[in-house]
Parts: C-alpha cells; sequence; structure tokens
C-alpha cells in the first residue's frame, strides 16, 4: 500500500486530470492512500470530495507582482503552508507528491523537497504554468500533455483523460449520441462548445450564422455556457444547451467541432480523432494557441483568433469547410496521429517509475 498526495486545481483543465491520474492509482493498488490538497475557493473543493477523495485546503496564495504589504503577508502565509505540507506528508508517511500546476502546487513541492519525498508533475499546458516551471527544477520526473513543453526533464505521456473519454467508440455511438440530444442520428453535426462561462464571441457568432450552417447540411449541437446570447434561434437542427453533464456523448454527436482550444479539449478531441475549429481564448498568457499548435500543424485542426471569429469568416472559411467532406475526413485521421488516448496509464507509469528510483538524485 502507497501513500500518494496530489496537489494541484483552481479549474477543470488542472482537476480533471488529478482525478483522472487518482483513479488510475486507485485502480492498480485498491488500498492506496490518496490525499489531495487543494483550495477552498477552487473546483477541486466540489470535485474531489464528490470523487470520494480526501481533500486537505490551503490558503490560496497568487503570487504577488511587486514588494507591497501584500507580498510580505504572502511570505509569511507561505512559510505556513509550506510548514503544513510538510507536517501532513510526515504525519501521514506520503511517499509521493504529485503535482499538476496550480496554487496549491507550488508550496507542495517545497514541502516535499524538504522531506526527502519524491515529486512527481503533471503539466497539461504546453506553455506552462510558474508553480510547475518552479517544480521541474528539483525532479526528473515530468509529464507533459504536449510536445516541446518548455521544461527540464519532460516526458510525453499525453493528458490523462477521463475513463469515459478513453473508452469512447465514436463510430460505433454516433448515432445514439445524436438521438440522445434530440438530434438525426445520420445527418453531419457541428458540436460547438464555449466553456461552463460561455464564449461571448463563439455564441454570438454561431447564433448569427445559423442558417448558413443550417444550409450547408449540416446540424448543430451547441453548448452556450453561462454566458448564453439573450435570444437563441429555434430552426429545426438547432439544439441549445446551457450545461453538458455527457460530453463524451457530445463529442460522439460531432463531424467538427468548433471550441476554445484549452488543453484538456485539445487532448480529447485528438485522441479521438475528432477535427476542429480552435479559437483560442484572447486573454492571458497565451497558452491556447500553443495546446492547438500540434494538431493544427497536423492538419487536424483549423486555428482563427477571436477577433477574427466571424459571421463573415464562418460564411467565408467555415461553411466551405464543412461542405468538403474529404477534407473533414483527412482532418479526422490527421488529429487522431497527434492524439494519446492512454495518457493517464502512462502518466502513473512514470509516478511508479519515480518509486522505483527514490535513490536517484534530482539534477
Amino acid at each position: 500500500m502507497t501513500s500518494y498526495l496530489l496537489a494541484g486545481g483552481g479549474t477543470a483543465g488542472h482537476v480533471n486530470p488529478l482525478l483522472a491520474i487518482a483513479d488510475e492509482l486507485r485502480r492498480r493498488d485498491p488500498e492506496a492512500t490518496i490525499v489531495v490538497v487543494g483550495t477552498a475557493e477552487g473546483l477541486e473543493a466540489k470535485l474531489v470530495p464528490e470523487r470520494g477523495y480526501e481533500l486537505v485546503t490551503i490558503a490560496r496564495l497568487p503570487f504577488p507582482r511587486r514588494p507591497n504589504r501584500a507580498a510580505w503577508h504572502f511570505v509569511t502565509q507561505w512559510k505556513k503552508t509550506v510548514a503544513q505540507l510538510e507536517q501532513l506528508i510526515n504525519d501521514r508517511d506520503i511517499e509521493c507528491v504529485i503535482g499538476v500546476g496550480g496554487f496549491a502546487s507550488a508550496p507542495a513541492y517545497v514541502a516535499a523537497k524538504r522531506s526527502g519525498t519524491p515529486v512527481v508533475i503533471h503539466e497539461a499546458n504546453a506553455r506552462p504554468g510558474l508553480a510547475n516551471r518552479l517544480g521541474a527544477r528539483s525532479t526528473l520526473f515530468v509529464g507533459v500533455a504536449f510536445e516541446n513543453t518548455p521544461l527540464p526533464h519532460a516526458t510525453v505521456v499525453g493528458m490523462p483523460l477521463r475513463r469515459e473519454i478513453e473508452q469512447l467508440d465514436v463510430e460505433a455511438q454516433r448515432a445514439d449520441a445524436r438521438l440522445s440530444f434530440g438530434l438525426e442520428p445520420h445527418r453531419p453535426t457541428l458540436v460547438v462548445t464555449s466553456g461552463s462561462q460561455g464564449a461571448r464571441s463563439i455564441n454570438e457568432t454561431i447564433v448569427s450564422a445559423v442558417d448558413d450552417i443550417l444550409s450547408a447540411g449540416y446540424q448543430i449541437l451547441h453548448i452556450v455556457g453561462a454566458n448564453a446570447p439573450a435570444q437563441l434561434p429555434t430552426a429545426k437542427g438547432y439544439v441549445s444547451l446551457e450545461y453538458c453533464d455527457r460530453m463524451d456523448a457530445a463529442l460522439a454527436s460531432a463531424t467538427l467541432v468548433v471550441s476554445r482550444a484549452g488543453a484538456a479539449t485539445v487532448s480529447e478531441l485528438s485522441a479521438l480523432g475528432i477535427p476542429a475549429v480552435y479559437v483560442p481564448y484572447p486573454v492571458g498568457n497565451g497558452e491556447q494557441r500553443f495546446n492547438a499548435a500540434g494538431v493544427v500543424a497536423a492538419g487536424g485542426g483549423v486555428l482563427v483568433a477571436d477577433g477574427e471569429f466571424t459571421p463573415a469568416w464562418v460564411r467565408e472559411s467555415l461553411i466551405p469547410l464543412l461542405r468538403d467532406e474529404k477534407r473533414i475526413g483527412q482532418m479526422a485521421a490527421a488529429a487522431l496521429t497527434t492524439g494519446v488516448r492512454d495518457g493517464t496509464s502512462r502518466m502513473v507509469n512514470l509516478i511508479e517509475l519515480a518509486l522505483s528510483h527514490r535513490s536517484l538524485p534530482a539534477t
């Protein structure tokens, strides 16, 4: 029986890989002790207990941008948090700390180093976050979802995916999946997903272009998120959902997807061989554009800037693509060549390798 501490969270992009790793650890060793450390504000506060894992919360510690009073408070709280986690590692006989990035990971990496506990890191994004950039300096065992992720000691393992995605047979389930949403079973389907909050630019453009898309012979499954347009179309062949709790079925329905380029989304679509138009989130450090770079370069996706994703772009670029059945098929095959469906297993293999090499020094 092995005891693990999994650290990270904040968003679904961190929490879902963490839970996939935890599930695989538990599958391989039902007696394993798994403790998750996160914050009370992050999505892990809801999802981790729901999955049946113990959650220990720590203070949310954003790194200060300038030396001021907030920075002084950060240093004080940082020391307390690292000491708290070091005590937890010692009291629970933790044998391996696994981090996926986010606020909870950085102090966990420091606490592990102080206690001499092996650290394994997973980085989901092609452009790493600060916590994992710092943590990767002191471990040999760094799994990444995308090639050319600039971290030392990086090994491409792919993305730890939800089990329902790993086991999804798109071709076999496509007709039934479409029927479950009230769609025609054999009509080409554009699935549009703009995230849980809803991407205004994607939503408004799709709503404006519904008639053009339907005229191209497609039907539409539009997952609008919380930020839905005030008025949604009522046309036959257009189905909208605020939230979809069966994303495996939604993806199985798709002939083509329009979405943001979050690491999990890109990884899932590539693993399933589903072509996509990626509209990267325009705010932040630009990691979404890098997440999609590999599959776009292979021909499995199209990248369009948020500001350029307009009804005119749909008419001039998306509609011709939808009507080109041969190109859609080629894109699907190309996407599949970049995808990794067994990322969870490969990541846990890396964890097991770290445990078997505890005597190796970090470099």
